[in-house]
């Protein structure tokens, strides 16, 4: 039987806790209604007995505590709730757990913005990593040695798992009991859950709202130019003399404060726009097109795919109720 030992951090968010403690005690109900042996030891760990979560909401009555608990296969780290920091130091103590288990040959999963407490492990380091699409840029400034994989819902290397935004997380699960059971057994708890086992991005669900957490006063007046000309059709050279600079110059200053080239913040920002006017009105997808600033079908087709995972037209018809029914 596999142990698998879901953490209660502190300051944890409750349903990451329960739901991967549900799932896989699903999936051994599904192994006993077949005649076959429950597959998954399940365990809430925790550094106290009672553990308060979602900001002292709820508790969580752990079954064992950390220093119990040095046998696992597996180890689940939930989303944590309120601010990053403040969660990490709560729970201090269980990093050197987490480390110890992992190189006793334990793999490790982390929920949504649980990857915030596996990456002040240092496990992570020289790693990938995927995490909530709200907390990217936070999580690139709090861990620089760690690459997050933008719009990625599962993200797997040497045996440490990392999922994408709030219930992306039910992915890695379903993946999860792929790889210890099988597909079908994956496959019925997908339908059971009414959850789609093989979504791949949260691409389409990111806000980019502009990077803007960095000091260069006159990057954010060339960010803030994008802005308010998002339906022109605005030049690298245009915005380096804007900003009294050459053009090599501004674009390495530009990528340095946004971790985006000029053209990748252009189009962001365009495409970010276009995502609004698909939600919210009637206008179909040329008008939207026209509206920010892009005249060519196929390029705009092209970068709005590859930034949201969707087609314009896929995007209104899932977001857009009204104008599907007009």
């Amino acid at each position: 039987m596999m142990n698998v030992s879901i953490f209660v951090p502190e300051h944890a968010v409750m349903q990451a806790i329960a739901d991967p403690q549900y799932l896989f005690s699903t999936v051994n109900n599904i192994q006993s209604a077949n005649g076959l042996e429950p597959l998954f030891n399940i365990k809430l760990v925790g550094i106290n007995k009672v553990v308060k979560v979602n900001g002292g909401l709820f508790s969580v009555n752990t079954t064992h505590l950390l220093k119990d608990s040095s046998n696992t296969d597996l180890i689940i780290i939930p989303a944590l709730f309120g601010d990053m920091k403040t969660a990490i130091a709560a729970n201090k103590k269980a990093l050197t757990w987490i480390k110890e288990q992992y190189n006793n040959g334990a793999e490790v999963a982390s929920l949504c913005v649980g990857a915030f407490l596996l990456a002040s492990t240092g496990l992570l380091d020289g790693k990938k990593c995927s995490t909530h699409w709200g907390f990217q840029d936070e999580f690139r400034e709090m861990f620089p040695n760690v690459e997050v994989i933008e719009g990625s819902i599962i993200t797997e290397e040497s045996r440490i798992y990392s999922s994408g935004g709030a219930n992306s997380y039910w992915n890695l699960l379903l993946h999860l009991v792929e790889k210890y059971t099988n597909r079908q057994t994956a496959i019925l708890a997908s339908k059971y859950f009414a959850i789609d086992i093989d979504r791949q991005s949260q691409s389409a669900f990111a806000m980019f709202q502009g990077q803007k957490n960095h000091n260069d006063d006159t990057i954010k007046k060339a960010q803030k130019f994008i802005e308010e000309n998002i339906e022109e059709k605005i030049t690298i050279e245009a915005l380096s003399i804007l900003s009294s600079m050459g053009r090599r110059s501004f674009e390495r200053r530009f990528k340095s404060a946004t971790r985006n080239s000029v053209l990748q913040y252009i189009n962001r920002m365009k495409i970010e726009l276009a995502k609004r006017n698909l939600e919210t009105s009637r206008k179909n997808i040329n008008e939207v097109m026209y509206d920010v600033g892009y005249t060519d079908t196929k390029a705009f087709r092209s970068i709005f795919k590859k930034i949201t995972g969707l087609t314009p037209m896929n995007y209104r018809n899932k977001y857009n109720k009204m104008a599907v029914a007009s």
